[in-house]
Parts: C-alpha cells; sequence; structure tokens
C-alpha cells in the first residue's frame, strides 16, 4: 500500500475549497453555463448579446470567460429572460436529505 488517504468530498467542489460563498458561485455558474450555451445556439457575438440583454459587451466577455464575481444573480437572471427563457426560484423548508443552500437546475 502506498499510504494515501482518499477523502469524499461533497457534489459541491467549490464547497470543498473551501469558499464561503460556494452555493451561490455554483448558482452562477450554473446560469453562466445556461447563457453561454444560448449565445453559442444562436451564434451571437458579444456585442450582439449585449444589445438582446441590456448587458454591457464587457459584462457579456465576462460571462463567457466565467469571471463571476461582478455579476450578480439578478443579472444573470434577467439576461436569461432577455434571452427568452423561464427562470424559476423555488423556497422549499430544507430537509434531512437536504441541506439548506442554493440550487439551480439549467
Amino acid at each position: 500500500m502506498s499510504g494515501k488517504t482518499c477523502v469524499v468530498g461533497t457534489e459541491n467542489v467549490l464547497m470543498d475549497l473551501g469558499f464561503d460563498d460556494a452555493a451561490e458561485l455554483s448558482a452562477k455558474a450554473a446560469l453562466a453555463i445556461k447563457f453561454n450555451q444560448l449565445i453559442d445556439k444562436r451564434g451571437l457575438s458579444q456585442s450582439e448579446a449585449a444589445d438582446i440583454t441590456g448587458l454591457t459587451q464587457p459584462k457579456v466577455s465576462q460571462i463567457r470567460r466565467y469571471k463571476l464575481l461582478n455579476i450578480s444573480l439578478e443579472r444573470l437572471m434577467r439576461a436569461l429572460v432577455s434571452l427568452d427563457q423561464r427562470v424559476e426560484i423555488i423556497v422549499q423548508p430544507a430537509r434531512r436529505a437536504q441541506a439548506p443552500g442554493i440550487t439551480v437546475a439549467a
């Protein structure tokens, strides 16, 4: 045996890395992935995406590169709505099987 230990993580790598805002960062990433998929599917330039979403071209560029620190969840949700998407927020009590937190399914 090599003596190496294996640490079992959670389903959230950002939480495993110790980010205090791991849930929010994961939600932002999921929304940004969907945003980028829509931009790619429509073949939009960053400028065209900015015109449609009301974001500036530099903000679109940030999202395209997943630089999400200065992008709010609300802004990402509004951008998706402007791309003809329906964004739903569901609030429900946490159960034992599901810890309190933020989950985004895109």
